[in-house]
């Protein structure tokens, strides 16, 4: 049963599929001021929104696992290109919805 509490590994899986789909839909070198980029983006927050509401339902989210999903995000995200700034913000939202 703890082993269980401790295996992160879908959400860790969740994290890197995410922050792919964020990267795969929004330009890095689009300029965050752009009205266009703003409505992009909340797009595809609203899009990672109902996923993450689905993989809620579907896991039995911790606080371990929370955090490993948010550190995958956010390290894929790094990884990928985006500034650290816009990734820690990015993450702290994604962490939001986590709960």
């Amino acid at each position: 049963m703890f082993l269980g509490w401790l295996d992160a590994t879908e959400s860790k899986r969740f994290g890197v599929s995410l922050a792919k789909f964020f990267l795969e839909r929004i330009p890095k070198a689009a300029s965050k001021s752009d009205k266009d980029f703003a409505r992009r983006v909340d797009e595809v927050l609203g899009k990672m929104a109902s996923q993450i509401t689905e993989f809620k339902q579907q896991q039995k989210l911790n606080a371990y696992k929370k955090a490993q999903l948010a550190n995958e995000f956010k390290w894929a995200l790094k990884d990928g290109g985006l500034p650290s700034d816009y990734a820690d913000e990015i993450t702290s939202w994604v962490t939001r919805r986590l709960g």
